[in-house]
């Protein structure tokens, strides 16, 4: 995300509302652990969450997409933003601000076109038909540090079945027309600067979002 030419994609705003996937979807299965004030995380654009249910339709039987956060207040992302790059500065006190801003930035986006922050982006895994976690290679937003890089999509060294797991998620999100950061696997988007960049749009279909605007 520090690469400039996500933040130069110009965004034309296409109105799609964030619908909350909870009552929206009844069959998508959401995280029991995630809770926050105004259930922001279980918002989505409705052109996401659309793409999202092609994508489940397309997986093998026995597994199913399990959602985990979808939009994600300007607000807070800026605060999970500082608190990454305030780690980043106390492990690395050589680093200079810009250092510590691209570092920050492959694993946590700036606020001012995060992905998250545009109800553009959702964290999935998958689950067995009757919600038991498969083995993904890592847990849902282990960093790069902690998990000594396998966090990242295309990680080497991972069991086959984490591999095959995440090919078969892989395949059936890009099909839906949803794209990948590769630095974490779990992290797929559509319509944000992002998704842009990465297909060749000439802009965004979806800026940054407060939720009830």
């Amino acid at each position: 995300m520090s690469n400039p030419a996500v933040a130069a994609i110009p965004v034309k705003e296409c109105g799609e509302q964030l619908v909350d996937v909870r009552t929206a979807v009844p069959g998508l299965l959401v995280a029991a652990d995630r809770r926050d004030e105004r259930g922001a995380f279980a918002y989505l654009r409705e052109g996401v969450l659309r793409r999202l249910l092609d994508a489940q339709r397309a997986l093998p039987d026995g597994l199913r997409l399990q959602f985990v956060e979808g939009y994600r207040p300007p607000g807070l992302q800026r605060r999970y933003f500082e608190q990454y790059a305030d780690e980043l500065r106390a492990a690395h006190p050589d680093w200079d601000g810009a250092r510590v801003h691209e570092a920050a930035s492959r694993y946590v986006s700036p606020p001012e076109i995060a992905p998250h922050s545009a109800g553009g982006a959702v964290d999935l895994t998958l689950v067995s038909a009757d919600g038991e976690e498969v083995d993904m290679g890592t847990p849902i937003n282990a960093s790069p540090e902690e998990s000594d890089g396998a966090c990242y999509t295309a990680a080497p060294g991972l069991s086959p079945a984490a591999r095959e797991h995440r090919r078969i998620l892989s395949a059936a999100l890009t099909a839906a027309g949803l794209v990948n950061y590769p630095t974490e696997w779990w992290h797929w988007s559509y319509g944000d600067r992002y998704w842009a960049v990465a297909t060749g749009a000439d802009r965004a279909l979806y800026g940054p979002k407060e939720l009830g605007n």
